[in-house]
């Protein structure tokens, strides 16, 4: 069974481990509200409860709190006190693609998810994995146990990333599967549409979900280091086409700004955590910029 260190450094554990994914939680969620309260002599009891969200047990809305204010709540039991994280790991078989680095776009994937599958563990979070091409394939029901981290990671020791993929379908179907607020930690290309996956990332967002979109790019793909003629093939269609790439350069190098321009400005609007990367940068270096990034920012 694959271990943390296959995938980790023991530095990067190190350096993850002094990080706090829930640093966000605290901050934008129910908690944040209490500094504008105008029931300030009711924060004690206040902290003991959070707002009501479509899905929650109409049994456990406190009414005494809805008499003080006015508004739903639900009395918070200490199981909600941590987060639950979801991995979404993308099987499309574009994913499968290096042009000249050592790690695919899954393969780095994988080593994001390690590192955030161990730093939620850490914190005594539970985490679950749910990959997915056109269908879901796997769903891991979130755990906090140590062994946790082994689990997921056997499950994806043994993925190949091949075929088509629906992202928006597979999102759709993953916010209908997760009914409480839960962190979403995306792993994908996203070369698909941007305007349908958008839509069910909003989708995940207005249900109360704290989403990061890791977006993963060969280091080709953003750079695009070719000259000449060059037979170039779709991955999942298998169709190739031979193109001139000194001719097409300044244009494949605009399009894949305005992808990365669209999903980073409809996150931002949404709330949503956009983070490009592509397979050049030192993924333990680049995930730890990001979470440190995060933790001041919340």
């Amino acid at each position: 069974m694959p271990t943390a260190e296959q995938y980790l450094k023991p530095e990067v554990i190190r350096t993850v481990a002094r990080l706090d994914l829930r640093a966000r939680f605290i901050v934008e969620g129910f908690l944040s509200g209490l500094h504008a309260s105008p029931f300030h002599g009711f924060s004690v009891e206040f902290s003991e409860h959070r707002r009501y969200s479509q899905g929650d047990d109409l049994k456990d809305i406190d009414w005494l709190v809805y008499a003080k204010t006015d508004r739903y709540y639900v009395k918070k039991y200490q199981a909600e006190t941590n987060i639950t994280g979801y991995l979404l790991m993308d099987l499309s078989e574009s994913m499968a693609y290096t042009y000249r680095q050592t790690l695919t776009k899954f393969d780095y994937g994988v080593c994001l998810a390690a590192a955030l599958a161990y730093l939620m563990i850490h914190q005594q979070d539970p985490v679950g994995l749910i990959t997915f091409d056109e269908k879901i394939r796997h769903s891991l029901p979130p755990r906090s146990k140590r062994t946790q981290l082994g689990n997921i990671l056997a499950i994806l020791s043994k993925l190949k990333p091949t075929g088509p993929t629906e992202i928006a379908k597979n999102l759709r179907s993953i916010a209908a599967m997760i009914r409480h607020r839960s962190l979403i930690m995306l792993f994908s290309d996203l070369l698909a549409e941007p305007q349908p996956i958008i839509d069910t990332l909003r989708q995940l967002r207005h249900r109360g979900h704290d989403v990061i979109v890791f977006h993963v790019l060969d280091e080709a793909e953003v750079n695009f280091p070719f000259d000449g003629l060059i037979d170039f093939r779709e991955p999942e269609t298998g169709e190739t086409l031979l193109i001139d790439a000194d001719g097409m350069k300044a244009d494949y190098l605009d399009a894949v700004r305005e992808l990365c321009d669209t999903y980073r400005r409809e996150c931002l609007s949404a709330g949503i955590d956009y983070v490009p990367m592509n397979t050049s940068m030192a993924f333990d270096k680049a995930l730890v910029g990001y979470l440190a990034s995060r933790q001041a920012r919340f």
